[in-house]
């Protein structure tokens, strides 16, 4: 008793330091946390919540500019110029996916920097070997080309909505792979999830049956499954006492370095490149977007780690919400309100159980004893493409 005593005083003390030590993992050392730290909290919530939508809002918009700025590449009279009807095609058909390649870059580059000049850590080193890294960085890779290579064929909302759709094939994955049973509510939320998408793709259908490319829904299904198997993959870096910069760092350098050799291969890189010298427009809204996708993402994590889950999930759907707005307001596009339907089952549901899981409702469901739900891991967002 007296050594199981002192053994939990010893525990309490070493928390106690470390919860104090301002060193600590778990504390906020990100740009900005110590002007953060000294407003209000109530000041903090609003000023957190103003740059989530400002950067996440204006990152959705230059992706979707970007997207129209390529459909509408004509080739140059000139005999001089690079810009030959085959590379404008080209690039209409594929130059979406260099808007993956662009998020990899800049997520790479400023969480290496983060991580040398901020978090203090060595840039390279790596607490889990590098095969580990090998599932995730196929999921990441996965998710990052296949999602922007399906605005090739689908117009923008539908990818915000299907994109929010993890729940479906993550419960799948966990009943086929671990056996695992749900609470009532998470069955409820995936039906909701499914009809609801099933309302967006008969929308498209009704505005324009020949426009429907099933191969964009089929792309854009895969970036979600892939984004479904993020979470337990980065879990196991967790587990072996990887950083969340570390796992960052090291996951989106294997995607940088694949998607390299991808966009070599097929010419794409080197036509992007040509596009970027010529237009001067698409090298802009290119250069912003690469430092957006880190910065929005920053904004969202370090709301998670100081108001938690629960007030994130709210203000994730309410931008998705948003997002989908501004899309038909700054982009036109053809409207039914089977959109507006499907969005509200679809982001209502995401919202009712993602609060639910954060507030431990019906987690006692699970086989043997294990929890049910799907799971997150820690951190494990920054990974993922919003």
């Amino acid at each position: 008793r007296s050594s199981s005593s002192s053994s939990n005083n010893n525990s309490s003390k070493s928390n106690s330091n470390s919860n104090n030590n301002p060193t600590n993992a778990n504390s906020d050392t990100g740009l900005g946390s110590a002007f953060l730290s000294s407003l209000p909290p109530s000041h903090q919530m609003l000023l957190l919540s103003f740059l989530m939508f400002l950067f996440f809002g204006l990152h959705n918009i230059l992706q979707e500019a970007i997207v129209h700025l390529l459909s509408s590449i004509a080739p140059s009279s000139s005999p001089l110029s690079p810009l030959t009807p085959q590379l404008v095609k080209s690039l209409q058909s594929e130059g979406t996916v260099m808007l993956g390649y662009a998020e990899v870059t800049g997520v790479l580059l400023f969480s290496y920097l983060e991580r040398v000049y901020v978090a203090k850590e060595e840039g390279l080193a790596h607490a889990a070997p590098l095969g580990a890294y090998s599932l995730l960085t196929l999921c990441l890779f996965a998710s990052s080309t296949l999602c922007n290579a399906s605005l090739s064929y689908i117009n923008f909302p539908t990818k915000v909505v299907f994109r929010s759709c993890k729940l479906v094939p993550t419960m799948l994955i966990a009943t086929i792979v671990n056996k695992r049973r749900f609470a009532s509510y998470e069955y409820a939320c995936a039906l909701s999830i499914c009809a609801g998408l099933v309302l967006f793709a008969l929308a498209d259908y009704r505005l324009d049956p020949v426009k429907l490319n099933g191969t964009g829904l089929a792309l854009v299904s895969g970036s979600v499954v892939a984004d479904a198997i993020l979470p337990n993959a980065q879990e196991r870096l967790f587990r072996r006492g990887s950083s969340r910069l570390e796992v960052t760092v090291w996951s989106n350098f294997f995607s940088f370095v694949a998607m390299t050799v991808m966009t070599n291969l097929t010419g794409t890189l080197r036509n992007f490149c040509l596009l970027m010298y010529y237009n001067r427009t698409v090298a802009l809204y290119v250069g912003v977007y690469t430092v957006l996708s880190y910065v929005s993402i920053s904004c969202y994590m370090t709301l998670v780690k100081r108001f938690g889950g629960v007030a994130a999930v709210l203000l994730t759907t309410a931008r998705k919400a948003m997002t989908l707005v501004l899309s038909f307001m700054l982009f036109p596009k053809g409207f039914s309100w089977l959109y507006v339907h499907g969005s509200l089952l679809v982001l209502g549901a995401v919202m009712v159980a993602s609060i639910f899981k954060k507030l431990g409702i019906g987690k006692e469901g699970g086989r043997d004893g294990r929890k049910s739900g799907f799971g997150t891991s820690k951190g494990g967002r920054l990974l993922v493409r919003i």
